[in-house]
């Protein structure tokens, strides 16, 4: 085992049933608040938006809202924020909502205080990997979903569409100081989302448990949220309002932004950044859904870490499994359990030409997410997994 880890955690982490009704109190980083949420409706409707607001009027804090983060946010996306903070002499950031959002705002943080482009400062494919010349602003975040993690770590994922490249985007300095994980904000998220939602979050504990990286801190931590996940993921996405599913589920997913932070993701994020960066509206946790099997298999066909894979397994249910193929098939259960093992690349209008494609998108953007694979995978090899997951 790894005995090796760098473990940096400057976020208060507020988490629980009714955690929203704690803000008030607590010491927020400024006194006027960019509070960045969705194009969509969902915190408006469900009444969340009108609860932190008054919150922060509890608080004396006052807000500009900024309504404008899409699905897979791209970069246009986060300079409008940015520029919207600016103007609005905005001193930190509130992200209220689910994956784009959370992620938007780490960029969004640093584009409010840095001059030029976001993709100056970017690492990978065209971007320029230029330091920051300033601190961002800093950062609160409150999860409406659980999938992502970047409530509680320094890292968003920003798509370029002018260069179809999707690629994530941080810096230990844009750690959230203050980060709420409140379940009930949860209740209302739709069935399928959150079955999407809650793949992302096992894959990232998933990868975390395959990384040649993993060490002893980050793998008992990633077990104990996979174990969640596949014990309440089938129940909060058959009741959205099973509150301790919910609240499970949000464990899982806050915790892997910590396991992220003590390791690495491998090359299955690579393989699905570069699916949404040419087709935007596939949700993240979908297409990691889709390419799954096939991606595991490979590293199981490979004997590259069988001992882990039996590990998730056991984790997963299988309390007697002996062989890395166990994974497999607790994979394919939790699948179905959740409603998701239908899922096709065809259905968001991905082509099987475009495998190639795909594959060298993956290795050119975030190519370093390859590195963190338990054994070689070569483009072909990428380009075959593709291929052999298309539907």
């Amino acid at each position: 085992m790894n005995m090796e880890f760098n473990l940096f955690t400057p976020t208060k982490l507020l988490f629980g049933r009714g955690k929203l009704n704690e803000l008030a109190n607590q010491q927020l980083p400024g006194k006027h608040a960019l509070l960045l949420i969705s194009s969509g409706k969902s915190v408006k409707v469900n009444g969340t938006l009108d609860r932190v607001t008054a919150q922060l009027d509890q608080a004396g804090v006052t807000y500009t809202v900024c309504n404008n983060i899409h699905e897979n946010p791209s970069k246009e996306v986060v300079m409008e924020a940015a520029a919207c903070a600016r103007q609005n002499a905005c001193d930190f950031i509130l992200a209220l909502g689910g994956g784009a959002v959370l992620d938007a705002a780490v960029a969004v943080a640093a584009m409010a205080t840095n001059p030029g482009d976001l993709w100056d400062y970017v690492c990978g494919g065209t971007g320029k990997a230029q330091p920051l010349q300033y601190p961002g602003l800093p950062i609160v975040t409150i999860a409406t979903t659980s999938g992502t993690g970047s409530e509680i770590n320094c890292w968003g994922v920003i798509s370029n569409h002018e260069t179809k490249e999707k690629i994530g985007y941080g810096d230990p300095a844009l750690n959230p100081v203050l980060a709420i994980v409140d379940p009930e904000l949860m209740r209302t998220v739709p069935a399928k989302y959150t079955a999407y939602q809650g793949f992302d979050a096992l894959f990232h504990n998933t990868e975390v448990m395959i990384s040649r990286f993993v060490n002893v801190l980050s793998e008992p931590i990633a077990l104990s949220a996979i174990g969640y996940i596949v014990k309440y993921l089938p129940r909060a996405v058959k009741d959205g309002n099973d509150i301790e599913a919910r609240e499970a589920v949000a464990y899982a997913s806050t915790i892997a932004g910590l396991t992220m932070q003590l390791t690495s993701t491998t090359a299955e994020h690579s393989m699905e950044h570069a699916m949404s960066a040419y087709h935007y509206d596939l949700p993240h946790g979908a297409g990691l859904i889709m390419i799954s099997n096939e991606f595991y298999r490979f590293f199981v066909e490979k004997h590259a870490c069988d001992g882990q894979f039996i590990k998730m397994a056991r984790a997963m249910g299988i309390e007697n499994a002996s062989r890395p193929e166990d994974f497999l098939t607790a994979l394919a259960a939790l699948q179905k359990a959740c409603g998701v093992d239908e899922l096709k690349m065809s259905d968001y209008g991905i082509r099987f030409d475009e495998c190639d494609t795909l594959a060298r998108n993956a290795r050119e953007t975030m190519g370093g997410l390859f590195a963190a694979n338990p054994c070689e995978m070569t483009h072909e090899d990428c380009k075959g997994i593709f291929e052999r997951a298309y539907r």
